[in-house]
């Protein structure tokens, strides 16, 4: 009998040192930064466009500017001649392969594909035969993988929707993402009704910017947090009170707030729930990066282990693009109704630097990228 349990116990020593083991390796091949590789040329005579690829994870000097095959549509697709391609935080954590969990569907080692960004606005050129939806001459936005390059190609029924006319392509190529997320953060996550009480901590950024305007159409009262210099904008997008958080603290305010809308995550929970009330909804929708293996997810991690514990309810999001909320969006856009805020414009060879500016998280809404 003893014997028996003796040779149970070495079995199951066994099997968690293999457990230990494959999972060291693991972690291993998920982190792993596999060296950059150089694209292949074009085929000789065959049309070319110029586009950034990453051939490897790393920082911005992995974005390279290169020649490369131009995109013939399938039957179901839309050639699009690129004006113009917005900049996101998604952008620079594709870029490092962050958090390693993304990995699993980029790419172990180095990305599997190596084209880069999301939003585009631009113009279309040709159309698959099944198309009917979009012709030639077309002005467009919407998104898709490789953004920033002169061209790509989307399916007619997925991500892109006709521009309107009182937005240039800079402006629109703003939208898609950041628009998107703050559209679905507040109606749908935060079921935000008229005349509620809806404070956007991270005012003055990509999403805030869109979160304060789209807050106010669905009627609620916005308060919005940003820095001293970001003030009168937050206030010009139509926030009913703008705290400066470098000389007020919002938790120390007696407001309390149906939904808080969080783009930063630089405030604890508890603090949090202090200015919701009971029956209150905190969405986190971006934060700071907490290490390298889950980064800005941490803190949604903590929100959906807090959750079940208190009234008020915590938790995170990530957007997912759809025509539908594509199509309100641009609705709204063309009425007056939202408005993008751009901070800076780059060329497209400089789209490593626009991503390293981003990365610092002090852009006043939008960067974006200038393609002729």
């Amino acid at each position: 009998m003893v014997g028996h349990m003796a040779r149970k116990l070495k079995i199951s020593r066994i099997i968690l040192l293999v457990l230990i083991v494959a999972a060291g390796v693991f972690a291993f091949f998920l982190s792993h930064d596999a060296p950059c590789e150089a694209g292949a040329a074009p085929v000789s005579g065959a049309a070319s466009m110029n586009a950034i690829a990453y051939r490897c994870y790393g920082g911005p000097e992995v974005l390279k500017l290169e020649r490369v095959a131009k995109p013939v549509p399938a039957a179901d697709e839309v050639l699009v001649h690129v004006r113009a391609a917005g900049v996101n935080p998604l952008d620079f954590h594709y870029m490092h392969g962050t958090p390693y969990i993304m990995r699993l569907g980029a790419g172990m080692g180095r990305p599997k594909d190596p084209s880069f960004g999301v939003d585009f606005a631009g113009v279309v050129e040709a159309v698959g035969a099944d198309v009917k939806t979009f012709k030639p001459g077309d002005a467009v936005f919407g998104g898709r993988s490789g953004a920033f390059a002169e061209y790509l190609v989307v399916r007619a029924a997925r991500n892109i929707v006709l521009k309107p006319e009182n937005l240039s392509f800079e402006q629109a190529a703003a939208v898609p993402i950041a628009a998107v997320t703050a559209l679905q953060a507040l109606r749908d996550k935060g079921k935000v009704k008229a005349g509620q009480k809806v404070l956007v901590n991270g005012a003055s950024g990509g999403v805030g910017t869109f979160a304060v305007q789209i807050a106010k159409h669905l009627g609620a009262t916005v308060t919005g947090v940003c820095s001293t210099r970001n003030v009168e904008m937050v206030r010009g997008l139509g926030a009913d009170l703008v705290v400066d958080y470098k000389t007020e603290d919002f938790v120390q305010r007696p407001e309390r707030y149906d939904v808080i809308i969080d783009t930063v995550g630089n405030r604890d929970l508890t603090e949090y729930r202090h200015v919701l009330t009971p029956d209150g909804i905190y969405v986190m929708v971006g934060g700071p990066s907490d290490g390298n293996w889950i980064g800005p997810l941490s803190k949604g991690l903590k929100a959906a282990i807090y959750d079940p514990f208190v009234d008020p309810s915590f938790s995170m999001m990530l957007a997912e693009l759809n025509p539908a909320d594509l199509a309100y969006l641009r609705d709204l856009l063309a009425a007056g109704k939202l408005k993008p805020v751009l901070d800076r414009s780059y060329e497209l060879a400089d789209a490593a630097a626009a991503v390293a500016y981003v990365e610092e998280g002090h852009a006043r809404g939008k960067v974006t990228l200038a393609i002729d």
